[in-house]
């Protein structure tokens, strides 16, 4: 493949080829320039409650005065944050950047074995928690570097109504385990306290540690990418540079239903949208759909990021068809392939194309986007996003030309520094040119144009062939029977390894026999499942990714091979 990078030709209209990553020298110095620019705009929304950026600005403040005033911590100190989309997040992230402290974003649904990995691995001095997830800290804190514990009720920011939350929420719905924690101290306590600080003056550079972020998880040993300051701000300006074009400062209203701790949601709602003094309307739980389509109803929202589970699950929730959608501008999906079947009733519900974007934990996470005045679902990731590489692989290291299939290389300011105390694991996948080996299989057309194939790992080898789920589960998407699908390789003694199906029915009639049609009407012969198995549900990551590594570790009899 050629350096000519043919992507630039089909940038938007106003969208760069390079960002001016000296724009700022951090994170906080983009927080503090929102702070003023936006002070009386609404900034986080949650459970009817608004905090302003003003709010924000002085509640960040007063935390990250407690940080460094009361509980004496210093720069570079790692902090863990373990939440959910609640307001409580975005001051303790603020305030802990601003005091120049490392975050660790930590998923609340961890079990103590992967809390004690984390915080032991990061080396976390500190920890805000919320109450339902108290327990799981209670029994490791004693074994990890945590000395200082802040702990928090859901309804803590929410005045009245927020006390009668937080006893609904232990007493009736028993959603909040009883723990020990003697040395915690209450979110507002911390806050009351910081508030006779100074707030600390730190100074920060593109060097700096922002985020230890955990990733891998899936693939044995969760790793934490070092992401910088400088790596932050390079993706906040990339998409940035991209969204907007599409979006007017001060006036978006972006649904945050992704957890703020997933880095998707992180950088592209919690510091895109604010740089560009955006609301963050805060989906607590976006498990509950009913819920979550009750409050899409009231707010006159612009801007939707998710998975494409989130989105096939809001098209399936009765209701959602009645929703204003008339100032929906940006629809966005990443995390996991969106699928045609999904993107297609998505713009005819809603108006509005799928967009899809491409993006690792080891990237800040954004990489590649599609225009976002695409007029259709296009199959493809995107476009690499300004001051960024990407290149196409053979097995040997060397770039092929479009069209062909290889490992999928990036290259950018927005690549981390490598994994945390991790040097042999870093250089499996970094090189000393700069190039960030993804383990996506996929080709770029001569457009510049990037389509993902499968991930490495989860190709499927029939007979030699080489069977991709993603292509699988986008045609078995297809049939109105399907609600969800994923497909898998498993061992064969004839083919070496056969497709195997996974299929949450949406019809309860819908047969094994007539699915088996379906396919052989629509795929060639290697490519067809010989074993399927009808489930009530699907093993799904916190974000909502299948999770096909699951489905194949199953010790199962196989299904019937009729």
């Amino acid at each position: 493949m050629s350096n000519e990078r043919p992507w630039l030709a089909n940038y938007p209209e106003g969208v760069p080829a390079q960002i001016d990553l000296n724009a700022y020298a951090s994170v906080a110095a983009v927080l503090e320039e929102a702070f003023a620019k936006f002070r009386d705009r609404p900034a986080f929304h949650s459970f009817g409650k608004e905090l302003s950026y003003g709010e924000i600005d002085e509640l960040s403040r007063h935390f990250a005065g407690y940080l460094t005033g009361v509980l004496k911590l210093v720069k570079g100190d790692r902090i863990a944050i373990m939440m959910p989309n609640v307001l409580q997040y975005p001051i303790a992230l603020f305030g802990a950047l601003r005091a120049g402290l490392v975050v660790v974003n930590t998923n609340p649904l961890y079990t103590a074995r992967e809390l004690k990995h984390q915080l032991e691995d990061a080396g976390a001095k500190a920890l805000v928690v919320m109450d339902n997830f108290g327990a799981t800290v209670q029994q490791v804190v004693a074994e990890t570097q945590v000395r200082h514990i802040v702990t928090t009720g859901l309804g803590d920011l929410l005045g009245l109504k927020g006390k009668v939350m937080n006893l609904v929420v232990k007493y009736v719905k028993k959603m909040v385990p009883d723990y020990h924690l003697p040395q915690a101290v209450r979110f507002r306590d911390a806050l009351a306290q910081g508030a006779a600080h100074q707030a600390p003056k730190v100074e920060l550079t593109h060097d700096d540690l922002a985020f230890l972020q955990y990733t891998g998880g899936t693939t044995g040993v969760a790793k934490g990418a070092m992401l910088s300051h400088g790596n932050m701000v390079a993706n906040m300006l990339q998409a940035g540079a991209w969204i907007g074009t599409n979006a007017k400062e001060g006036e978006e209203v972006i649904i945050t239903a992704l957890p703020l701790y997933h880095i998707f949601s992180l950088t592209a709602n919690g510091l895109v949208f604010t740089r560009l003094g955006g609301l963050n309307w805060l989906i607590t739980n976006p498990r509950d759909m009913p819920a979550f389509v009750k409050e899409l109803k009231k707010s006159r929202f612009t801007a939707l990021t998710g998975v494409n589970t989130l989105f096939n699950g809001l098209l399936n929730t009765p209701g959602f068809d009645q929703v204003d959608f008339s100032r929906l501008h940006l629809s966005l999906g990443g995390g996991m392939a969106v699928q045609r079947a999904v993107a297609e009733r998505w713009k005819k519900v809603t108006g509005v194309t799928l967009a899809e974007a491409y993006g690792l934990t080891e990237t800040s996470p954004a990489a590649c986007i599609n225009p976002l005045d695409l007029k259709d679902y296009n199959a493809s990731i995107g476009l690499p996003i300004p001051s960024t590489d990407v290149a196409i692989w053979s097995e040997e290291g060397q770039p092929l030309p479009f069209g062909e299939v290889g490992e999928l290389m990036v290259k950018g300011p927005q690549v981390m520094q490598g994994y945390w105390q991790r040097p042999d694991e870093t250089a499996k996948v970094l090189g000393t040119d700069g190039w960030l080996h993804t383990g996506d299989i996929a080709r770029m057309d001569e457009n510049g144009y990037v389509y993902i194939v499968d991930r490495k790992k989860d190709m499927i080898l029939v007979s030699g062939f080489n069977v991709y789920p993603n292509e699988v589960e986008d045609i078995v998407m297809t049939h109105p029977g399907v609600a969800e699908v994923a497909a898998v390789g498993v061992p064969d003694e004839h083919s070496g390894e056969v497709v195997k199906l996974f299929v949450v029915r949406k019809d309860p009639n819908l047969t094994e026999e007539a699915l088996k049609e379906f396919c052989r009407a629509n795929l060639t012969g290697y490519k067809r499942p010989k074993l399927i198995e009808f489930r009530d549900a699907l093993p799904k990551s916190n974000v909502g990714k299948i999770l096909r590594r699951e489905l194949r570790d199953e010790k199962k009899p196989a299904a019937s091979a009729a």
